[in-house]
């Protein structure tokens, strides 16, 4: 199982003091121990002492934690050595908190010198850690949906990646569903945050393109313990669809609401409820619903062409062999992807410099930029210079929620 470390300075600090200064009649054997590792890694410079760490800012708690939870199980599954270096794993939690992102992140690279980062589980928070990744050249792998994540590849982009789909591919799967189910009028409600603002942005777009009015168009936070307010302006416009813009929990009070009062059109919701605690919480009220999904969530159901369908159902072995079945979810699966991203890219980084180096991060970076044809578990990698996704409609697939089970929807 692969190194994995969850620090806190307090920590650091306890461990250091249990090394303290050898007793005499070891201090010999001590001092000629530090000098044979001294010669070694002199000998053998970057090879010796060399190892890969890659740091993970996950919401672990807060609002966001459904989210963040599976990526941490996640990381016990992910490889222990990668081209013949160790790895270590270290994770910390942004409880779901912008401020506390950028916070772990600063330490990550200044304290722990992170080769690369994973994460954050969600949109605000990894828009907020972009800045302090280019800043320190370290090369980031999001686990959130907005594609203003990777858009556009600017100086700071530069450094910047993701694993989920973005929020235009679900976007346009929503309204083409839409389309084909007669719909003419949808209102949207959602988180009111960069990730609902995005995906509004992405829904207007496409239903406009599918000649689809948008009516309504309303906002609430995470912690907010109601939406009846929401609800019932938009049931005012008596539209034929809702789609819910938000991620985790919190995204089961809007259907919640809007079955309570009636509402009997179509819902569909954004991928980030891609976890069996948003089956949980949403209960019966969210059978019948939509959502356009990662192919994770029903790789069984898959065509056998399919071309995540071997990796997806392979993840999915491995992570219920430890947490039990039916407890994967789309959010592990984008660590998942991530370190098959990392996999493919360390290897090549190596040639260019040592772990813990300037010159390993950039040729870390420029790897990741360059992967053609990974297939992972939601689909095949095709990254550029403009696009730090790779990832074609392939990787998406439209699954409806039937007595709280996801159902593959081949139209």
């Amino acid at each position: 199982m692969p190194r994995i470390e969850f620090l806190e300075p307090e920590t650091q600090r306890a461990r250091a003091s249990n090394h303290s200064r050898p007793t005499p009649s070891r201090g010999r054997l001590t001092r000629r121990a530090v000098a044979l590792c001294a010669a070694l890694a002199g000998v053998l410079p970057g090879i010796a002492l060399a190892q890969v760490k890659i740091g993970l800012v996950l919401s672990l708690t807060g609002p966001a934690a459904s989210l963040g939870i599976p990526a941490r199980d996640t990381v016990a599954l992910l490889p222990k050595q990668i081209g013949g270096q160790s790895v270590e794993y270290i994770v910390l939690d942004d409880a779901s908190d912008t401020t506390q992102a950028v916070q772990d992140t600063k330490k990550l690279i200044s304290e722990n010198h992170v080769d690369a980062i994973i994460g954050s589980s969600i949109t605000p928070n990894s828009l907020a850690m972009i800045d302090v990744v280019a800043e320190g050249q370290t090369p980031m792998i999001s686990l959130a949906s907005s594609a203003k994540i990777i858009e556009p590849v600017d100086a700071k982009r530069h450094w910047v990646f993701k694993t989920p789909q973005t929020d235009a591919m679900m976007a346009s799967a929503i309204a083409e569903h839409a389309s084909l189910h007669g719909v003419k009028t949808i209102a949207f409600i959602g988180q009111a945050d960069a990730l609902g603002e995005t995906f509004y942005t992405e829904v207007a777009k496409f239903a406009q393109l599918h000649h689809i009015e948008m009516v309504a168009s309303e906002r609430f936070n995470r912690t907010d313990p109601s939406v009846t307010g929401q609800v019932l302006k938009i049931l005012a416009t008596h539209p034929d669809a809702v789609v819910v813009g938000a991620a985790g929990t919190p995204a089961a009070l809007p259907p919640k609401t809007l079955r309570e009062r009636g509402y009997k059109g179509l819902i569909y919701h954004n991928h980030g409820v891609g976890n069996n605690d948003f089956l949980r919480v949403c209960g019966a009220d969210c059978n019948g619903t939509f959502l356009p999904a990662s192919p994770v969530l029903v790789a069984a159901q898959l065509p056998a062409d399919h071309p995540a369908k071997r990796l997806a159902l392979d993840y999915i072995a491995r992570f219920e062999a430890v947490r039990g079945a039916g407890s994967v979810s789309a959010f592990g699966s984008y660590t998942w992807d991530a370190g098959m991203l990392l996999g493919h890219a360390v290897p090549i980084a190596l040639k260019s410099g040592a772990p813990g180096t300037p010159e390993f991060r950039r040729a870390l970076r420029d790897a990741l930029e360059a992967t053609r044809g990974l297939a992972d578990t939601n689909g095949v990698v095709n990254m550029s210079a403009t696009d730090h996704l790779g990832l074609d409609q392939r990787a998406r697939v439209m699954v409806e929620i039937k007595n709280a089970k996801w159902v593959y929807q081949p139209r």
